[in-house]
């Protein structure tokens, strides 16, 4: 028997999974792939994506890649205020797909929809004749609003603009479709409370880590050079949450610990580093490595992984993957929220700077990092894996199927 089919919709290209909606929708691609011959649109937002084309099409029966110019999508994003829309839906709005879109679900058997992130919800928003499961991921429209609260005017304008036509696009989808997921049960959770309109619709799936690929009992070589206790941040570096967590903790924080413990480092390790992150390498002690061809041996040889975000949304992955690595964590509570894990004995929580001064001198002079690392390594052992996580969609697919034919 043949698998039914699905159409698979993401605004990038799910691979490398190597940062946040990459590893989600990539291992969601992985496990759909297991059960349903998936029709994939996607963008290509960045030309050395390219190469990854053939890797992702291995768990396709047809695909569909379209290349998204950001500078042009910026230009063409602003015809949303002529439109009273938000910004993001003509930034990836595209004929091509679109066209690609209808002729897949005209000329084969589509049983089931999932759109990867709210503005590929445009591409299917007519069709009602077949289940629609969109993954919202965040609450995108509550990283806009904080956006705007760290912006002057005009940008602050903009981006408030853009919370309150999304927040009522997320709504209109919800109303729309026949469920719609979030990353944890907690922002799932915040979305009822933000829309009660529609309370059986919401639903979620946490991320997961590979829990074989992030491991500490694999060997991994040192990649300090120069020795001594390091401090190290994972992430995308050219992400606004990223950029601002960095900035702050290298000017705000770091100055202080090294006050107390002299040789302390701190690793600023990711792709795509902005000219604001390349200036902190001037700060005695910091390293901004820029993109690294492996993250686990910068997590594996550091004293500890510090998240100190202040704009975050759902759950990050760069605090599951450090936990995963068996390495004590310093989270503020933004970078904490929707992780199920036990403060002070699973990871460290700070919540502002003289807690992130006193946690990280507590962790590098006092050897409690190993304690921690074990107990955060059990942890995601526990709850999660990829294999636990996906077991949710199986269910909410069935269901929205159900629901869809009574």
């Amino acid at each position: 028997m043949s698998k039914p089919g699905l159409l698979y919709l993401t605004h990038r290209i799910p691979y490398p999974p190597n940062k946040g909606d990459k590893i989600r929708s990539f291992h969601l691609l992985k496990h759909l792939s297991q059960q349903y011959r998936v029709h994939l649109g996607t963008f290509v937002d960045a030309d050395e994506d390219w190469q990854y084309v053939d890797p992702v099409k291995q768990f396709c029966s047809e695909t569909c890649f379209v290349k998204l110019d950001p500078v042009f999508a910026r230009v063409r994003c602003l015809s949303g205020l002529a439109r009273n829309q938000p910004l993001t839906l003509p930034y990836y709005e595209n004929g091509q797909l679109q066209q690609w879109v209808d002729s897949v679900l005209a000329a084969q058997s589509v049983d089931r929809i999932i759109v990867f992130s709210s503005a590929m919800a445009q591409y299917v928003v007519h069709i009602q004749n077949i289940p629609r499961l969109i993954d919202f991921v965040d609450i995108d429209s509550d990283k806009w609003r904080q956006y705007a609260e760290t912006k002057s005017w005009p940008v602050s304008w903009v981006y408030q603009r853009e919370s309150e036509k999304l927040f009522e696009y997320e709504k209109d989808i919800t109303r729309a479709f026949d469920c719609v997921t979030f990353v944890s049960k907690k922002e799932s959770d915040i979305f009822r409370q933000l829309f009660p309109e529609a309370p059986a619709k919401v639903s979620y799936f946490n991320n997961g880590v590979d829990i074989d690929y992030f491991s500490p009992l694999n060997s991994y070589p040192n990649p300090y050079e120069k020795g001594g206790r390091v401090l190290v941040f994972t992430g995308a570096m050219d992400y606004w949450a990223n950029v601002d967590a960095v900035v702050w903790f290298a000017r705000s924080i770091f100055p202080e610990i090294c006050l107390r413990v002299p040789d302390i480092q701190f690793y600023i390790v990711g792709s795509r580093p902005t000219s604001q992150v390349l200036a902190l390498a001037k700060i005695p002690g910091i390293t901004v490595t820029g993109a690294v061809a492996d993250i686990r041996p910068y997590l594996m040889h550091a004293a500890c992984a510090v998240a100190p975000l202040r704009i975050a949304r759902g759950i990050q992955n760069k605090v599951l993957e450090a936990m995963a690595m068996g390495k004590a964590v310093i989270a503020s509570p933004q970078a904490m929220e929707g992780i199920c894990a036990i403060p002070g004995k699973e990871l460290f929580v700070a919540g502002d700077e003289a807690q992130f001064v006193n946690q990280a001198v507590q962790l590098v002079m006092e050897n409690e990092s190993e304690a921690m690392g074990k107990a955060a390594r059990d942890r995601i052992l526990t709850d999660y894996s990829w294999s636990e996580s996906l077991s949710r969609i199986d269910q909410l697919l069935l269901s929205s199927g159900e629901a869809n034919l009574t």
